[in-house]
């Protein structure tokens, strides 16, 4: 997907197995270095919402030297939220269910492209979403690897021997200008930013606190946002402080001893730098295959994302009509100006909230005087006939 999102926004095959590179690199070094200090089972990981960012922005630019400008900013911006925790307060303090809603509709494009690929690929994209279906329901956790193995050998079939050819397979490290295009800035930059902040980030804080581990968020910040910038002249987007691995290796799990669960992060290091070698093959790999099937191997990997988002977005109310329209404008794609939909959504999602704030402020006070069986959820829903 990393290399699918890199493709997406002008990155060469080289320029895309690079950028795979420098993250594995990036996060390798965090989760060993980290760890290893601290003894806290600290763990990072690229933005999983950030490359499925890029996927979904891949008409904002074709100049990759533009996306790289992008990436920095937002390693800028992870930076700044270090050393200065107000800016921190106001990406987090985002509602809830904008955020969700623009992380779905960045979300529901891809997870469309298994459907898509069914038609246009079926002697790929048909045995891909069986084997899904089948491991889902009796071992969940290959279900995903079981897709992209069926999905590996079926374009090997359709690229054919020479599926290496004219690829190096061990990557390499390609230094990457950045030209800094406010647009792309704007479109790719600043929700980059917000959904590794919203959905990386704070949700990492939180897993850590729940089992126990307090971590200080200025070294956090501070090393992953040092971290982005020099993997981002490299190719890469984003790292982050991990949430779901970092449930895995913060846990019991790891060892019924909290204080040696450390060692499992630095091991997860060591794996992530041979992971990296890899990535020169993953490139030649994603390159020969038809466009339809990446995407829909993505989409079946963040099927769990989008459900996930969704039920954030809905979840309170008064702010359902809000979520919904940031998710439409932000998965209709639309871009002005040369401005992605993603920035589009939140601004929209924002400014109904603001609109619909008065509305919700007069329900609320005279909720005395109303039940709740006849009290609408929503101004905009009361005239609505009951779904169910």
């Amino acid at each position: 997907m990393v290399i699918a999102g890199l493709s997406a926004v002008g990155a060469s095959d080289a320029q895309a197995a690079s950028g795979l590179f420098a993250l594995c690199l990036a996060v390798g070094l965090c989760c060993i270095v980290v760890p290893w200090l601290s003894k806290v089972p600290i763990s990072f990981a690229w933005s999983t919402p950030g490359a499925a960012l890029l996927l979904a922005a891949g008409a904002t630019t074709g100049n990759f030297a533009a996306a790289v400008g992008a990436f920095l900013v937002c390693a800028a911006l992870i930076v700044l939220c270090g050393l200065w925790p107000a800016l921190g307060r106001v990406i987090t303090g985002i509602p809830k269910p904008i955020a969700g809603a623009m992380l779905a509709g960045i979300l529901f494009p891809i997870c469309v492209a298994p459907v898509t690929a069914t038609i246009e690929q079926p002697l790929v994209a048909v045995p891909m979403i069986l084997v899904w279906l089948l491991l889902a329901r009796l071992a969940p956790r290959w279900a995903v690897p079981g897709a992209m193995l069926v999905a590996a050998i079926g374009i090997a079939v359709i690229a054919g021997p020479g599926v290496f050819a004219g690829h190096g397979v061990l990557p390499r490290l390609e230094f990457v200008a950045p030209v800094f295009e406010p647009a792309v800035i704007v479109s790719l930059g600043l929700p980059l930013f917000i959904v590794t902040m919203a959905g990386q980030n704070v949700p990492g804080f939180a897993v850590m606190s729940t089992f126990g581990y307090t971590v200080a968020p200025r070294p956090v910040l501070l090393t992953t946002g040092l971290a982005s910038a020099g993997g981002a002249l490299f190719g890469g987007h984003v790292i982050n402080l991990a949430a779901i691995t970092a449930a895995l290796m913060a846990s019991p799990e790891a060892h019924p001893d909290r204080s040696k669960r450390w060692v499992a992060t630095v091991s997860s290091g060591f794996v992530y730098l041979a992971l990296g070698v890899g990535a020169g093959a993953a490139a030649a790999l994603v390159a020969a295959a038809p466009p339809v099937i990446i995407l829909a191997v993505a989409g079946l990997a963040l099927l769990g994302a989008l459900a996930s988002s969704v039920a954030g977005a809905l979840e309170e109310p008064e702010h359902r009509v809000s979520a919904i329209a940031t998710f439409l404008v932000t998965a209709s794609g639309v871009s002005i100006v040369g401005i992605g939909s993603a920035f589009w959504g939140l601004l929209v999602g924002g400014l109904f909230l603001l609109w619909l704030a008065p509305a919700r402020r007069q329900r609320a006070a005279s909720a005395p005087e109303t039940t709740s069986e006849t009290a609408p959820e929503d101004p905009a829903l009361a005239a609505q006939p009951d779904a169910s």
